[in-house]
């Protein structure tokens, strides 16, 4: 588990809509984070390809995730809440996804495959008007 130093993080702070009556016009409250994925030296090139494909529409031309935090009334908690989404993106990418080994099937199965069709078939060959004969 990889954690980001707050060092490479940018802050920046603006006036959120939404409830918090008054006190919403004059305070400062909603977060934008932003991350440089590409220059960022905390991360291995392996994390930091699986987390720009995984940043998707918050990833910028740049190579710069935004982070918007517009969810709480104080400025502190929208921060740490920024912060946790990001912490929680690294986490998921720092895990190397498994490969699948394809692999062939045994000749028992091949055979067990055939004989259960041949079966099948003859029921429904049964199945049929019974001829005049």
């Amino acid at each position: 588990m990889t954690t980001i130093p707050e060092e490479e993080l940018e802050f920046r702070f603006y006036r959120a809509g939404g409830p918090g009556g008054q006190n919403v016009n004059k305070v400062a409250t909603a977060v934008q984070m932003r991350f440089d994925v590409g220059n960022s030296p905390s991360l291995a090139e392996a994390v930091k390809a699986r987390l720009m494909k995984l940043a998707g529409s918050r990833l910028t031309l740049d190579g710069v995730i935004v982070i918007s935090a517009v969810r709480f009334r104080t400025q502190e908690r929208n921060r740490a809440d920024a912060m946790e989404r990001l912490q929680a993106m690294v986490d998921q990418a720092s895990v190397r996804p498994t490969y699948r080994v394809p692999t062939r099937p045994t000749k028992a199965s091949k055979e067990r495959r055939l004989k259960a069709k041949t079966t099948r078939g003859s029921i429904k060959s049964g199945r049929g008007k019974p001829s005049l004969d």
